[in-house]
Order: structure tokens, then sequence, then C-alpha cells
């Protein structure tokens, strides 16, 4: 903890040496960490990552962020680890405590993800708006015991704000998931906009929408 604490109040060009030293971090000379409690167990950011202000990510195994990928101000991310040594989760022999962004990806403020499985971002994928939940773990009634999944948001999709999605749910790739939905099942019909509690599909989105074609992360 002590290590932690005296590597958070590093400047950035320090803090980024010391990540990579103590702590055997993969970071970008061109990424960058603002002021953020980021410790999971392997972190890689490669060329333009950000992590901006007031993210906390802790508890998981990994996190992996693609060229350009952003998580913005004020998320808590965070797991349970596989080697916690807890009787949790070990039944699950294939569990992945890890986030992971492909290239583009952005996640936007005030989200709260929980890594004990593996969520997964799409490239060009937006977790937009504020307050929205990812959950991949919950009690198992019927065996009376912890158990999680993986949540699977595919590339070129927009998530609305306030939205709760549960593991084993997937959103297809060039999809949209309507604001205050609840995903909580694996979608395949991608050109979709899904909405509702729980959310279904409610109409068909023209191929040519220009959200799905970007070649730059940023939206105007």
């Amino acid at each position: 903890m002590f290590l932690k604490l005296v590597t958070f109040l590093l400047p950035w060009s320090l803090r980024r040496r010391a990540l990579v030293k103590w702590f055997g971090y993969e970071i970008h000379p061109s990424a960058r960490i603002g002021l953020s409690w980021v410790f999971p167990g392997k972190l890689i950011m490669a060329a333009g990552a950000r992590i901006e202000h007031f993210t906390v990510a802790i508890h998981l195994d990994r996190i992996d962020m693609s060229t350009q990928s952003k998580i913005g101000r004020g998320n808590w991310i965070t797991g349970f680890p596989v080697e916690s040594g807890s009787s949790h989760f070990k039944h699950q022999t294939g569990r992945r405590a890890e986030l992971r962004l492909g290239e583009y990806a952005a996640i936007t403020k005030y989200h709260h993800l929980d890594c004990t499985n593996l969520i997964e971002v799409g490239r060009y994928a937006t977790i937009a708006g504020y307050h929205s939940q990812f959950l991949t773990h919950s009690i198992d009634v019927m065996e009376n015991r912890q158990d999680s999944a993986p949540i699977h948001i595919g590339e070129y999709t927009f998530v609305g704000t306030n939205v709760v999605v549960l593991g084993n749910s997937t959103l297809p790739s060039h999809s949209v998931l309507g604001a205050k939905s609840l995903l909580n099942k694996q979608h395949v019909d991608q050109w979709m906009l899904y909405g509702g509690v729980p959310a279904k599909a409610v109409q068909k989105i023209p191929s040519d929408a220009k959200y799905f074609s970007r070649v730059d992360g940023f939206v105007y």
C-alpha cells in the first residue's frame, strides 16, 4: 500500500516509470492516467490510451486498453481476482477477472463495472452517459453460491445512459442499447436498436448511419 501511495503522488512522467518498473505494467509513452487509483494485477495501455481523473480500478486481474481507448472520469471498476484464495467462484475454472477495451473504445463518466468476470468492450464502442452498471456476478439461488459470467459489448455499439447490463449478456456489433434499459441475455442481431426492461429488439438501424463507419473515436 505504501508503494502504491508513493506512486500515486508522483507527477505523470515519473509515475509512468514507477508503474512500469515497480508493478510491471506495460504503458505506452503516449498513454496517460490522470489523478486516479488504478492498480489491477496487470495493466496494458497502448498508444494514446487514457484514464481520466477520479477513477478507481482495483481487485481485478487485468485491464487491457487498445490504441486510443479511453476510460473517463469518476468510474468505479472492481472485480474479484482469480487467485484470491477465497472459496468464492472456485467452481469456475475458466473465469477471467478482466476489462478489455478495443481500439477507440470509450467508457464515459461515473459508471460502475464489476469485472468479477470478463467485460469486453469492442473497438469503436461507446459506453455513454452516466451511472450505468455492468454486473458480471450474482448469487445463484438454485445452487446457493456466488456465480459469474462475462459481458460482451460488440464493436461500433452505443450504450445509452443509466443502463444495467448483467453477466452472460451480449450487445451485438453495430447496435444501440437505449437509455435505462436492462440487458440480460445474449442478443445476436446486428444493426438493431435494443431497449426496455428487459431489453428487446425495437427497430432496425440503417446501415448507412455514420456512427458505425467512423475512423476516429471522437464524435464531434
